[in-house]
């Protein structure tokens, strides 16, 4: 921790300096937050929709374009935020210094276009925030082992937050969004969702990796790790500096600290999704090894995988990836027909994930049931099921995914939580 004054980092998702205006207001939450007292590093990531306008480029010229060039190119959008909002706080009287994940140095394995965190040498950040400076460091991104730029996958400036305040010792980690905290589901879909003043990290773990989009996955895995108390709040209600004992968002924090449990927190959906099936297969063994052995090695994510043998001597094994990995694992899947030996390769990218999560599920019975015929119900078919300690995902089509969140939201009785 740091000492009297309360060290504090502050990212801003896209929406939040989606244009200029909202960038004059994010510094001056800032500087807000920094008169108050506080010492503060800031992480932005890019101006809404830069990111998905400069992946379409690179989609545009080749799908299974080159990694390396494709992280020169989406890093851009970050680097340009940082330094606008740096500007933005220098026209306000606060000293500010924008930098890129290369500068400070953020360091990552070479796996690029999702890499991993490796370290991060929060000195010179620190030796900025002593003299007054606030840092303003552009997120997603970092420093491969060659040297060329890196990024962290989609939402990773969430986890550049989470890790630069592990590297600084920050007393918080506050997560600026376009929502005000974290909900039991999408408030955009359901009206009656209620928002968590606490969520555990374990739970916004498993809601985070099927589809929550609040905070990314490695975040939340990165801040259970270090002990990063993470907040989420919105950047569009003006309040009081956010100083500790005035939260006004959603606190992600160890389970002791939620004294009565839920049987389930949210539900979560996820339209990111491809099924994939690999047919007729000889079902011998070493077969899931040698489809998922290429697909790892070629670094594309893979999820639930279902295996279903028949009696006359062949096996299917189904599976999902993001949609973004599909034309990379179809690539992939054809390179190893003849040595798996399958019949036929079939994709669908119209189905979405939808998930039930919380710790309540480790002491109760009947949550999957609930589940399953809620769906039954409204004559949703289930096309796969993926169960772990404390959530329940299935495979739907795309076009029930707000007819089965609104329904399972309203059986497990989170309407009125």
């Amino acid at each position: 921790m740091s000492g009297s004054a309360p060290r504090v980092v502050m990212k801003f998702g896209g929406t939040s300096v989606g244009d200029l205006d909202r960038i004059r207001a994010v510094a001056q939450r800032v500087k807000k937050q920094k008169d108050a007292g506080c010492d503060v590093l800031v992480v932005v990531s890019a101006m809404a929709g830069e990111t998905n306008r400069l992946v379409g480029y690179c989609q545009a010229l080749s799908p299974l374009h080159d990694p390396k060039e494709y992280d020169s190119i989406v890093a851009t959008g970050e680097q340009v935020t940082s330094g606008l909002l740096a500007i933005a706080l220098q026209s306000l009287g606060v000293p500010a210094r924008s930098f890129a994940g290369w500068q400070v140095p953020i360091r990552t394995d070479s796996a690029h276009g999702k890499a991993s965190l490796d370290t991060i040498d929060g000195e010179h950040l620190l030796g900025c925030m002593a003299e007054g400076v606030v840092p303003v460091v552009a997120g997603f991104q970092g420093v491969a082992p060659d040297g060329r730029v890196s990024t962290l996958g989609r939402g990773g400036s969430d986890t550049s937050a989470v890790a630069l305040a592990a590297a600084i010792k920050a007393d918080r980690c506050d997560i600026y969004t376009d929502v005000d905290g974290i909900y039991t589901t999408d408030p955009r879909i359901v009206s009656k969702a209620q928002k968590l003043d606490k969520i555990t990290y374990e739970e916004m773990l498993e809601l985070a990796s099927v589809g929550a989009k609040v905070l990314q996955t490695r975040s939340v895995a990165l801040a259970m790790r270090q002990g990063v108390r993470v907040q989420v709040l919105s950047s569009f209600e003006d309040g009081p500096a956010v100083m500790e004992g005035q939260l006004p968002g959603s606190l992600v924090v160890d389970e002791d600290e939620i004294v009565e449990k839920k049987l389930v927190t949210g539900i979560a959906y996820s339209r990111d999704e491809a099924k994939v099936s690999v047919r007729r297969i000889p079902d011998r063994p070493g077969i899931a090894a040698a489809i998922f052995g290429p697909l790892s090695e070629s670094n594309v994510n893979v999820d639930m995988i279902v295996q279903a043998t028949g009696a006359d001597g062949t096996t299917n094994i189904t599976f999902t990836t993001g949609k973004t990995d599909l034309p990379r694992a179809i690539s992939v899947l054809e390179s190893v027909r003849d040595a798996v030996q399958y019949e036929e390769l079939l994709t669908d990218p119209d189905i979405v994930k939808v998930s039930v999560v919380g710790t309540g599920m480790r002491s109760h019975a009947g949550v999957a049931s609930t589940m399953f015929r809620t769906l039954y119900e409204r004559s949703i078919n289930i096309q796969a099921i993926s169960t772990s300690e404390i959530k329940v995902s299935v495979l739907v089509a795309a076009e029930y995914a707000e007819l089965a969140v609104r329904a399972l939201h309203t059986a497990y009785g989170l309407d009125n939580v």
